[in-house]
């Protein structure tokens, strides 16, 4: 076990609408990423959660003729509901209109006041209400907002507001990034990032004058929801009172979409500096999951509704589908009709025909009780795998880490297709066959342990079938030994894995 745990989040999803497919890939990846951690070290916590304040979602509360408060009570469980639907499990999930975020975001606040880091001042500027962001005009795209994914109109405020000395943190910031490449990853984003800096960072308005619905100030003014949402990291381990898990989980990692990097990688690093507190150990800002090749948006009407593709293909079905088609980071398209392709070839056919044959063999040729062990060529090839596929995914490769695992289930199928157990019944070669099913066994048990983080549901029911008690949420270093499992464990062959899917009717 480490010094430190393993500490993952997502970014907390604005509450406005309803979740799509996007929000299910970051939280999944941190479910994955939480579940790995934990089989290799022991501690792993995760967070997710809802982002409930701002003008945005005042003015959609008051169209609805509901308070701010009432409006995001009623939206919340929809936003809660989106992990489990995914079998994604996380240690704590915030809502940054609780009082326990309200208490951090001033502890924080004073902490950077009181070190000279946050002034009184008027700002005069263009600020986007959809993306809930202060742009500079120079940024502004033909006047609207130079994010792609909104390029809405702006409007000119002029209000009295807290500022941050966020420019007085470029230099570090610069400093940071060369000496610590991997804290922002991908390449790309990491990229877009340095230049933003180099380009020079003015100081940040961090207080809205004009609105209520957010954290209240001393004095009046509400904080800035992307000021309040980025300190809910922290919130949830207990800042500033609980310093044991703070010590124990501080710093951790992010996981966010791209277009959020700037929050995250500029302005989130330098407010922690202010308090004196370190930045994150990481920040991945994955790609973006597209639709007949454009981004999904409510205004393009391509939006993918996570809860549907659940309900047709199953969690884990399409848990694997989104972390096998393409490099974490990387965008991607997604279809209903690539769902079906892979789920029936990587899953029905390569794994779940795998775990068929190997038991229904061992049911007929031993009355499905596991032969001894003995010295195994697959076993020595794989004595690592657990180590590689851990590795992997620690470095956020998912897509390597289940190629790692199917390299172990193709050699599997290819022992079946080579040794042909079925001759070495009718010739009666008793030694050779019990090996060979040994090996299957064996090769299914691990393939389950190192599907677990990936596929909860399906490797705890391979886990079964195997005649295991539990889940296959064991230790890696500990059960990933080739030889562990049990001679005469009786087996319990059951329904497909993963029963075929038919193209819909024309």
């Amino acid at each position: 076990m480490t010094d430190r745990a393993f500490y993952v989040t997502t970014p907390i999803y604005y509450i406005s609408g309803t979740p799509h497919i996007g929000h299910a890939y970051t939280t999944i990846a941190a479910d994955i990423l939480a579940r790995t951690a934990r089989a290799w070290d022991g501690d792993a916590r995760s967070l997710t959660g809802t982002d409930e304040h701002g003008q945005k979602v005042a003015q959609a509360a008051e169209a609805a003729g509901k308070t701010p408060q009432a409006y995001v009570d009623e939206l919340a469980p929809k936003w809660k509901a989106l992990a489990p639907a995914f079998d994604a499990q996380f240690s704590d999930f915030i809502r940054t209109t609780e009082p326990r975020h309200r208490v951090a975001c001033l502890a924080l606040f004073e902490k950077m006041r009181a070190n000279g880091d946050v002034y009184e001042g008027t700002y005069e500027g263009w600020y986007c209400t959809n993306d809930e962001t202060f742009w500079p005009e120079a940024k502004l795209v033909d006047g609207r907002c130079p994010n792609p994914e909104c390029r809405r109109e702006v409007q000119w405020l002029s209000e009295k507001n807290w500022f941050f000395k966020l420019s007085a943190y470029t230099d570090k910031l610069i400093a940071h990034f060369k000496a610590k490449p991997e804290f922002l990853r991908p390449q790309s984003v990491y990229n877009e990032m340095m230049r933003t800096l180099e380009g020079g960072l003015e100081d940040l308005s961090i207080s809205r004058s004009t609105i209520d619905w957010g954290i209240p100030l001393p004095g009046g003014g509400v904080l800035y929801v992307w000021f309040d949402a980025l300190i809910n990291y922290i919130t949830a381990l207990g800042y500033p009172a609980d310093t044991a898990l703070m010590a124990r989980y501080w710093p951790g990692m992010h996981l966010i979409g791209k277009e959020i990097a700037r929050f995250h990688t500029l302005i989130w690093p330098a407010m922690l500096w202010s308090a004196g507190l370190a930045e994150p150990t990481r920040v991945f800002a994955h790609g973006w999951l597209l639709t007949d090749g454009e981004k999904m948006s409510k205004s393009q009407g391509n939006v993918v509704d996570p809860f549907n593709l659940v309900d047709q293909f199953g969690a884990d079905a399409v848990r694997y589908f989104l972390f096998r088609e393409a490099p974490f980071g990387s965008d991607f398209s997604i279809s209903f009709e690539k769902l079906r392709l892979r789920h029936n070839a990587d899953l029905g056919n390569d794994l779940g025909n795998l775990l068929r044959r190997s038991l229904a063999m061992l049911a007929k040729y031993r009355n499905s009780l596991v032969p001894a062990a003995s010295e195994s060529q697959l076993g020595e090839r794989f004595a690592d795998i657990g180590a590689q596929v851990h590795e992997h995914v620690m470095a956020m490769r998912f897509r390597e880490g289940l190629d790692t695992i199917w390299e172990l289930i193709t050699a599997l199928n290819r022992e079946i297709d080579e040794r042909k157990p079925w001759d070495l019944y009718k010739h009666e070669k008793g030694v050779e066959l019990d090996a060979l099913l040994y090996d299957l066994c064996e090769g299914l048990r691990f393939t389950a342990i190192l599907l677990f983080p990936f596929m909860p549901s399906k490797a705890t029911e391979m886990w079964r079938q195997l005649g295991l008690a539990g889940a296959p949420d064991v230790p890696w270093q500990e059960q990933l030994v080739w030889g562990a499992l049990a001679s005469n464990t009786q087996t319990a062959p059951a329904e497909a894995l993963f029963p075929r899917l038919e193209p819909p009717a024309a």
